[in-house]
């Protein structure tokens, strides 16, 4: 059985990476956000607003351990999700964690060009969210850094620099595809 959960800072790629990743190895792609709105039927910027961090963090916490219970699948985490109550300690209970690291910088980059609506970001000036970025990624570090591997993902700019990074976390965690009707590019 596979399972992989993915986790980092919000714009380190978690999504780009799992779906990727989930096409190459032909097992499900879950991202955790996605499946809170579809359980929940709200976007997760709705919930935030309308029920607070501390509500939706507990949202969260259910959800990830309904997700984290499927078999034979890889899991993109929200950038909050390891720092509260015990997730990292239980997702890395139940599969292959891996950290998506990057700086400051890159992040700052990544957010700008996202079409994603970012709860906590919202209203901030490009100083107030580099200063808001280096600020809480300093403060994560201690849970993101719990996870079982960690991979850089700071050159991640392009379709080749993903696909090698791709091939980096295949190594890390000894994976292999496993279906054999992939399509190769």
């Amino acid at each position: 059985m596979t399972r992989i959960i993915l986790v980092g800072y919000m714009g380190a790629g978690k999504t780009t990476v799992g779906k990727a990743l989930s096409r190459e190895l032909g097992i499900p792609f879950y991202d955790l956000d996605w499946y809170i709105e579809n359980r929940r039927r709200k976007k997760v910027s709705q919930l935030f607003e309308e029920v607070g961090e501390e509500a939706f963090r507990k949202i969260e916490y259910n959800m990830l351990h309904e997700v984290a219970e499927f078999e034979n699948v890889i899991i993109s985490c929200g950038g909050g999700t390891p720092c509260f109550f015990d997730n990292i300690d239980y997702m890395n209970q139940q599969g292959q964690v891996v950290y998506l690291k990057a700086t400051p910088d890159v992040l700052y980059s990544h957010l700008l060009m996202a079409k994603t609506e970012r709860p906590l970001l919202k209203g901030k000036t490009p100083e107030q969210l580099k200063d808001f970025i280096r600020e809480q990624l300093a403060h994560r570090e201690q849970y993101y850094s719990k996870a079982n591997y960690t991979l850089d993902i700071s050159l991640m700019d392009n379709y080749d620099k993903i696909k090698d990074s791709i091939d980096k976390l295949k190594e890390l965690l000894n994976l292999k595809p496993q279906t054999s009707n992939l399509k190769s590019e």
